[in-house]
């Protein structure tokens, strides 16, 4: 029988500026997640259930970028995404565009257990919602006065601003030198890289892998945009030998189907867990892409990965290991 283990993230790309009681809070959270991931892993709850209810706790809270908090588009409204998969038969579900959804990950969930598809998206995916009775909440309850702000200033900046937690004095530097080029994502200026998605994965008893990934996307972003956290094989992905969650640069880590490629390269060239996490994120992010994964395996084993400042993320194994923590 497979130990356990089980990784959370809260998404890549940290200033290292950040001030000390924001990382403190964040930190505090992933805590709080891992714990309650961990004993629902000891009490035997299958790696499905695990991910679900970790991601859930995630979105509830509004320090990361998922649910209450989520990024706010052009239009100053929330498009919600997430998926969840089961590695177990390779099954899974995922929403995008969804508005007034509670919880977006359990919606994925449903997609998965209760429908005949893969993924559903805005009115469709929040008729099916209403449908299931999942819980439903005014819009505004995700609408935080932060995200306000930090709407306000990426319009005025004509920006895509990924990091709206972060003071944005010398913001446009990202932290560096007065001289330094502003940094640059798809032709369009951003103050400070961290997008904040949340994900879960785990590995249970029986040696099960699943993984689950949500976020409120990018704030200022185009109506309609969809980022790389419900596609199955870029953002999320579980499959006998290994979950995986992604989070950072949505379009590089699409380009290179970053969570597909760590199972694909421990399937067809043999590699540890470790190594084909450090192979993908050395390999894959190509133009530059900056982005972050957690990662688990079929025999109990955690990883994780990065090519940002830093990566809010915690994990812990059945052989008593547990780490919270942002940077390298």
């Amino acid at each position: 029988m497979a130990g356990w283990a089980i990784a959370v993230h809260g998404g890549a790309g940290v200033d290292p500026n950040l001030p000390k009681e924001r990382q403190e809070a964040a930190k505090k959270l992933l805590t709080r997640c891992l714990t309650i991931g961990i004993s629902a892993l000891r009490s035997s709850m299958s790696a499905i259930d695990v991910v679900e209810l970790v991601v859930r706790e995630l979105e509830t809270d509004p320090i990361f970028n998922s649910g209450r908090g989520s990024a706010l588009s052009e239009k100053g409204t929330v498009e919600m995404e997430a998926s969840i998969m089961d590695g177990a038969g390779r099954r899974c579900g995922a929403v995008s565009g969804v508005s007034t959804v509670k919880n977006p990950v359990s919606l994925a969930r449903l997609v998965m257990d209760k429908s005949p598809h893969s993924y559903l998206a805005f009115s469709g995916a929040e008729k099916f919602a209403k449908q299931q009775g999942v819980e439903m909440v005014d819009t505004e309850y995700f609408i935080t006065e932060d995200n306000l702000g930090m709407l306000k200033l990426a319009k005025e900046a004509n920006s895509i601003l990924f990091d709206y937690r972060i003071p944005t004095v010398g913001s446009e530097s990202c932290g560096a030198a007065a001289e330094a080029p502003p940094m640059i994502m798809n032709g369009l200026p951003i103050s400070v890289y961290a997008p904040e998605t949340v994900g879960c994965v785990a590995v249970d008893g029986e040696g099960r892998c699943a993984a689950a990934t949500s976020t409120g996307g990018l704030m200022n972003k185009m109506i309609g945009r969809i980022g790389d956290s419900p596609l199955i094989g870029a953002g999320t992905y579980a499959g006998e030998l290994c979950g995986v969650s992604c989070t950072g640069e949505g379009e590089a880590i699409i380009r290179g189907t970053l969570a597909r490629d760590v199972a694909a390269v421990m399937e067809y060239k043999g590699l540890s867990l470790q190594a084909a996490v450090d192979l993908v994120i050395g390999k894959r992010l190509d133009g530059g892409g900056k982005a972050g994964l957690i990662a688990v395996s079929s025999k109990g084993e955690v990883a994780w990965g990065f090519n940002t400042v830093g990566m809010f993320r915690g994990c812990a194994t059945g052989e008593g290991f547990m780490e919270v923590g942002i940077w390298d």
